[in-house]
């Protein structure tokens, strides 16, 4: 396995692998790798898994700062059916939507599921087109691509 220069990292304070397995089960090309128990630590345990062959780690250990909007996940998504599949899967079990394609997991992690293209419509060069797609954007909790779309072209 090819080591990342960068990696992700999340502090939970006992389900790190509930989250791994979790994250794994919505998608593809993902797996808990291992589970590595740190005795020395008490019962911390540290996780490592793939999603989307993108590695993370995870840490259960107690006490820890919980998870908030400064960091999130950004899941492009092709088109509608995919925003409501991993919109849906990551909702299961008690997570909350939030505005603009947001939302909050079971656990706590912000996740941001959106049209692979929805930042080039908001950053067009046309101002109108950015406008209109932001203004939409704006007024969504899960996003509706048509819809986005629509505004995005003037067609809405």
């Amino acid at each position: 396995m090819t080591i990342q220069k960068i990696t992700p990292f999340l502090w939970y304070s006992n389900e790190a692998e509930e989250a791994a397995a979790f994250y794994a089960g919505i998608f593809p090309d993902s797996r808990v790798v291992r589970v590595t128990a740190v005795p020395a630590a008490g019962s911390t345990k540290v996780v490592e898994f793939v999603l989307f062959r993108q590695t993370f780690f995870a840490m259960s250990s107690g006490g820890k700062e919980p998870f908030n909007h400064a960091v999130s996940f950004l899941v492009s998504c092709a088109d509608q059916a995919e925003i409501d599949r991993y919109w849906d899967a990551l909702l299961e079990g008690g997570g909350a939507p939030e505005a603009c394609g947001w939302l909050k997991d079971r656990f706590g992690v912000s996740w941001q599921i959106a049209p692979v293209d929805v930042i080039s419509m908001m950053g067009d060069p046309d101002p109108e087109k950015a406008r209109r797609a932001a203004e939409a954007m704006m007024k969504m909790v899960k996003f509706d691509v048509a819809a986005l779309r629509a505004a995005y072209e003037g067609t809405a």
